[in-house]
């Protein structure tokens, strides 16, 4: 296990628009602002996304397994900012999506597109030093922390 123990920082509340991509928006906002670790709460409509919905396969390497949502429905997620490889901004979100009885759960990616308006609340991480780094193992981004406790 790895922790580091910070503060919340700034608070930044947005509102993304009809088409806008979820992913590009989000992180678009945390390259402005330099946010290099966060916490991210999603509520609001969506149109369509790819969602992943666990591993296809575990070995020789895992591959993800997609299911198209196409809408428009609701959506509700919590997510995190950390700074990548190339010290850009990467989101990882989970979210439940659904309409009517059509929901799926998972992690939404694939031209992620908003329905409406989508609400975003952004929680500035400080005081620690995380970044998602390239795991050979698994080919993923995954959480690294630096100051352990």
């Amino acid at each position: 296990m790895e922790y580091a123990v910070g503060k919340a920082g700034r608070i930044i509340a947005a509102r993304l628009f009809e088409g806008e991509n979820l992913y590009e928006s989000i992180e678009s906002i945390a390259e402005k602002e330099q946010i290099s670790c966060g916490a991210v709460l999603i509520t609001g409509g969506i149109r369509k996304a790819d969602v992943v919905v666990g591993p296809k396969t575990e070995t020789p390497k895992i591959e993800p397994e997609f299911r198209d949502f196409v809408g428009p429905g609701e959506v509700l997620g919590v997510g995190t900012i950390y700074r990548d490889d190339k010290d850009k901004p990467k989101m990882h979100i989970h979210a439940g999506i659904g309409k009517g009885d059509n929901f799926i759960i998972g992690c939404p990616r694939g031209g992620a597109s908003i329905f409406l308006i989508l609400e975003v609340t952004i929680i500035e991480i400080t005081g620690i030093d995380a970044k998602r780094v390239t795991d050979p193992a698994s080919g993923f981004k995954l959480l690294k922390i630096k100051n352990k406790k």
